[in-house]
């Protein structure tokens, strides 16, 4: 059932689009920032050698490298100022979440409104300085030996004084892209950190497509293959799209109350209950959990044994957690499942859920205030993850079941497609409140000229 907003905004025009100059300024003020982004992933760090560091990047492919590069718009891949991207942001910001969801003190600080929620974003910024710090000096430090295993000098001069140096510039540079994402939230158009999220994203789109087409070109691709690559995409954004918007909206009835005229009126309210709650976050858990040992395999290169119980260990573990091997999806698909439904309950109470409608005089009909409408809400909240976790457990699993049967180097995972088509969304609706806006302006405007010519 759609509700009237989603009326109005269905029947809104775009022929006004000309006439509102404050959304042009927001969204070219947007852009603007998004290519000082794209400028900044081109900049290297202080001592580090931008040659070596393609040859690092083919030997360390595949690995969880591969997903955070994605996210950086290839940053992390030529270790630019802003190699560590905004994800240490948000882990940061995750853990915060679900700590005010376990801890009392935070929790307190969560439901004092505007004044806990600016305690709660400065906690999240001083995580983020100390995950990049920390982020900073491993990274710096695995560059350095990984390098000088390979036998490429991808540091001009290794030792303390370029580690630190790398850690001030990568904390600085993750710093710098969190204010460019806060001016965007508020000067420009849309969320400022999951647009940059999503410029990184996309970014590498020409990259890939230009060698997906030149590999058909050569022969080296079936023309099948990409017309059914294509298709596949098609049909996952749609699904994205249908699914992202889909909720169950719970009746939400009041008690009668006197309006304007005197008559008893009993006020209603639909609560609303996404498909997918979880959102993106499980893909990246599991995907993340899945590649570590991978990474690690990577970096400690030639100084691992085989012949060790550790380094034997790691190599059997590595041949069956490759990409598009029958353990790996099943692991995926389980992880995905278990943090579905995980992150749904840390991020949704219903208890707190139902003890404020208790307190605002609101129920649900049919069922008694309190602890029954905690149950129902966690009943109806389980069967619709259900749904959720089969949902995103195929939008992921997907894309790696096609790169394990074409061979396809596939960097447009699941998660890539979720994020973009998302903000995407995201963003249109906020183009659209700002059209609807200027719209209710406008009518405004033209009732006072009309009152004034009586």
């Amino acid at each position: 059932m759609a509700s009237r907003a989603d009326n109005i905004a269905s029947n809104l025009s775009f022929a006004n689009f000309s006439k509102a100059t404050e959304l042009k300024s927001r969204i070219w003020f947007t852009i603007g920032v998004l290519i000082v982004f794209r400028f900044l992933s081109f900049i290297p760090l202080p001592g580090v050698n931008p040659k070596a560091l393609a040859d690092l990047a083919e030997l360390t492919s595949g690995g969880v490298t591969d997903l955070l590069n994605a996210f950086t718009g290839g940053s992390l891949e030529r270790m630019s100022l802003i190699a560590l991207g905004v994800m240490p942001y948000i882990t940061a910001s995750i853990v915060v979440q679900l700590a005010s969801s376990l801890h009392p003190t935070l929790a307190a600080l969560k439901k004092e409104g505007q004044t806990g929620r600016q305690k709660l974003n400065q906690f999240t910024r001083y995580g983020t300085v100390f995950l990049c710090a920390i982020q900073g000096w491993f990274l710096a430090a695995g560059l350095e030996a990984f390098g000088a295993q390979s036998g490429i000098n991808a540091v001009v001069d290794p030792g303390y004084m370029f580690r630190v140096g790398a850690v001030i510039s990568l904390v600085g540079g993750t710093m710098f892209l969190l204010w460019l994402g806060e001016q965007i939230t508020a000067r420009g158009i849309g969320n400022g950190v999951s647009l940059i999220i999503m410029a990184g994203i996309v970014a590498q789109f020409p990259t890939f497509a230009t060698n997906l087409f030149e590999g058909g070109r050569e022969g080296s691709i079936a023309s099948g293959i990409i017309i059914g690559f294509l298709v596949m995409v098609v049909v996952l954004i749609l699904l994205i799209c249908f699914v992202e918007r889909a909720q169950r909206r719970l009746l939400i009835q009041y008690p009668k109350r006197a309006n304007a005229r005197g008559m008893m009126q009993a006020d209603r309210s639909h609560l609303p209950l996404k498909l997918n709650t979880a959102g993106v976050i499980p893909p990246i858990f599991a995907s993340s959990l899945l590649l570590l040992p991978l990474t690690i395999t990577q970096f400690a290169g030639n100084s691992l044994d085989s012949s060790s119980g550790t380094g034997g260990f790691l190599q059997t573990v590595l041949q069956y957690l490759q990409h598009g091997q029958p353990l790996y999806m099943t692991l995926y698909a389980a992880g995905i499942i278990f943090f579905c439904f995980f992150y749904t309950a840390v991020v949704f109470n219903p208890e707190e859920t139902a003890e404020n409608l208790k307190k605002n005089g609101g129920f649900i009909p049919g069922i008694r205030p309190g602890n029954r409408t905690a149950d129902y809400l966690d009943y109806v909240l389980t069967r619709i993850t259900v749904v959720g976790a089969i949902y995103l457990t195929f939008v992921c699993v997907l894309p790696e079941y096609v790169i394990a049967q074409t061979g396809i180097p596939l960097f447009l995972g699941g998660t890539s497609l979720l994020i973009v088509v998302n903000v995407t969304v995201d963003t249109i609706s906020q183009v659209q409140s700002h059209l609807l806006a200027h719209q209710y302006g406008d009518l405004i405007k033209k009732a006072k000229l009309k009152g004034r010519k009586r």
